[in-house]
């Protein structure tokens, strides 16, 4: 089935059509929502959000991008206010320890395994994932579409509506983040 015919069937509310998109592009989305947010069960959450959000709102879909940078762009934002949120939810838990609000245990997830990684290079990828959360988002998920999904800077800029010259700026600073962050790792690991 080709994508104009597989849109129209989404619009015009079909199940099977729907199944079928998710059969598809579901390990994009949640390889896309895993590698920025880098945990297994937010990205599984952010990946369900994000096709309810297609589901919700395929009939706005005009066609004047591919269907697949669309669903990219949804991932992005999601996996992008994912962050956000938890990034406030640590601050506002970090406030409530300073005055005594809060009893509970924080709980630090184990590291992270991205699912497309060989065995043998789990821990140099565990390495580069405590890495990318150091990021901002922007060149985190920038650097994560364009590493890991190995998406061309042009596809980058439609997802996240950024020129070219803005996306490999964005790649080129991630890039220069890392080594600083890396170099310190091995420096320090080695001593």
């Amino acid at each position: 089935m080709n994508q104009p015919e597989l849109i129209t069937q989404l619009q015009q509310g079909d199940a099977t059509a729907f199944k079928k998109m998710v059969d598809e592009w579901q390990d994009m989305v949640y390889n896309t929502a895993a590698g920025i947010v880098q945990n297994e069960e937010d990205a599984d959450d952010i990946t369900q959000e994000v096709f309810i959000q297609v589901y919700q709102s395929v009939s706005s879909f005009k066609g004047e991008s591919k269907f697949s940078t669309w669903l990219y762009r949804i991932a992005v934002t999601k996996s992008l206010d994912h962050l956000k949120r938890k990034k406030t939810k640590k601050r506002f838990a970090f406030v409530q320890q300073l005055f005594g609000g809060s009893n509970e245990e924080v709980i630090h997830p184990e590291d992270f395994n991205h699912p497309g990684v060989l065995m043998e290079q789990k821990e140099k990828a565990a390495t580069l994932f405590k890495a990318l959360e150091q990021l901002p988002d922007n060149q985190r998920a920038v650097f994560t579409l364009h590493k890991l999904e190995g998406l061309k800077h042009h596809e980058i800029g439609e997802i996240m509506n950024l020129s070219v010259t803005a996306v490999e700026s964005l790649i080129a600073r991630a890039k220069a983040n890392l080594r600083k962050i890396l170099k310190n790792y091995y420096t320090k690991n080695i001593a």
